[in-house]
């Protein structure tokens, strides 16, 4: 280990894996350690189903109607991917869909006074949808077509709309469209968390709205997507890619101190012995003096032996409860997955309900997604701060992923990888470095 590195990475997050197989393509030499035993960190899937009743200390082990333990992987953070998002780009440019089998996610689900309904969000649907009244229907209609054809190059497409300064509640105003409409708009289609995109220009949520059609226009039943056998497969896909272009990983290994010289990361210590780097990416846990809370995530894991009721039986989906339908500031995410992932044993669901906590009692609040899911077989209640690093590292060097946040897919973390690896390298992150190089001495056999 006593060697010289550019870059150390601690921690095997899919925000550490992904960066040090991006770095490791980039022809950086890259040691990469974890204080666990598995891969995965805050984002691994739970391995026997024991594990997990150990992990959140259930003294007695799963009952026997649960199946065999083996069957299961069970994630700790329940994400899915945008089926047109940056994350299956990434994983696209750096083939390691090779090292991954995905299934589309059943549906999209919206809350609305009490029940779920279908998230409208092609013309067809929104005109069949429960979800609204017959003019209502036509004017959502018009905002779609409006959405479809919007180009931020193309003037004669903004019909009066400014993408920089119009903001969007005077888009929605522009078409008219009433309270729940803008509620499933903004929160099941942009998937924003609050509302405070309703003031800020129209762009962002244009591109948003686009980026969900143009995933479901992929596939057709929604746009998400799942990996089966779990999101822990995904860090374990980019470490592949990393140790296949000469990174070195190390799992189990404790690291005992961080070493600065003049405020500059220099080297990181374990078991006696020293590595030495020019830069250090980590997560939290393992810089707590440079980072702050930026508030907590509640995730409450509940193992089912039914689908949940209203949403045609599916095997996974997505239930999105905008805030407004609670009286809260932050919306509540129900994933759901099942035994057709890999994930459960036979004939069992798995959903997590998440939301950010606002308030002193987290569980009462996550309350109307439980209700949907009755009857529960059992409940994992996890509740996590989150953090974000204090500096942007341009002076230690030391750069720090944030937490992963409620939101019920990977966008927000991307946003995170390319702005750690701009912070890094100094200039804007581009896809095409993820690219692997085509001769490269690290190919593989089957190539």
């Amino acid at each position: 280990m006593d060697e010289e590195y550019d870059v150390i990475v601690l921690g095997t997050g899919l925000t550490e894996c992904i960066l040090s197989g991006i770095m490791s393509v980039n022809g950086k030499k890259v040691l990469h350690m974890d204080r666990n035993p598995y891969y995965g960190g805050e984002s691994s899937s739970i391995t026997p189903l024991e594990e997990l009743y150990k992990r959140f200390q259930f003294l007695e082990g799963p009952p026997e109607s649960m199946g065999r333990g083996r069957d299961w992987n069970v994630d700790l953070i329940p994400k899915f991917l945008m089926a047109n998002g940056q994350l299956v780009k990434m994983l696209l440019y750096t083939e390691v869909t090779r090292y991954l089998d995905f299934k589309v996610v059943e549906g999209s689900f919206v809350y609305k006074a009490g029940k779920i309904y279908k998230v409208p969000s092609t013309e067809t649907e929104a005109l069949a949808s429960n979800l609204m009244g017959m003019f209502e229907k036509r004017r959502f209609r018009k905002f779609l077509v409006f959405v479809a054809n919007f180009d931020e190059n193309d003037p004669k497409t903004f019909e009066g709309v400014d993408p920089q300064t119009t903001s969007m509640r005077d888009v929605y105003r522009k078409f008219d469209l009433g309270q729940d409409v803008i509620d499933f708009t903004g929160h099941a289609l942009a998937l924003y968390r609050t509302d405070d995109y309703l003031d800020q220009p129209c762009l962002e949520t244009i591109n948003r709205i686009k980026l969900y059609s143009e995933s479901l226009a992929r596939y057709g039943k929604s746009p998400y997507l799942y990996p089966l056998y779990g999101l822990g497969e995904l860090p374990q896909g980019f470490a592949r890619l990393s140790a296949i272009y000469g990174g070195t990983y190390m799992l189990n290994k404790p690291v005992d101190d961080i070493i600065m010289e003049n405020g500059k990361v220099v080297g990181v210590k374990s078991e006696g012995e020293v590595a030495r780097c020019k830069q250090l990416i980590c997560d939290p846990s393992y810089i707590p003096e440079r980072v702050r809370k930026a508030g907590q995530v509640i995730r409450i894991i509940c193992i089912l032996s039914h689908p949940i009721r209203n949403t045609n039986d599916a095997n996974s989906c997505q239930i999105i409860i905008p805030q407004n339908q609670v009286n809260r500031k932050s919306d509540i995410y129900v994933c759901m997955i099942s035994y057709a992932h890999n994930v459960a044993a036979q004939g069992k669901y798995i959903a997590i309900a998440s939301t950010t906590v606002e308030t002193s009692e987290p569980e009462k609040e996550i309350e109307p997604a439980l209700e949907l899911l009755e009857p529960i077989d059992q409940k994992f209640v996890a509740i996590s701060d989150l953090y974000e690093p204090i500096d942007d590292g341009s002076e230690s060097q030391v750069f720090c992923s944030c937490s992963y946040d409620a939101t019920t897919h990977f966008e927000t973390t991307c946003n995170d990888i390319k702005d750690i690896y701009k912070r890094m390298v100094g200039s804007a992150f581009d896809f095409e470095n993820m690219k692997r190089k085509q001769n490269d001495v690290f190919g593989e056999a089957d190539q």
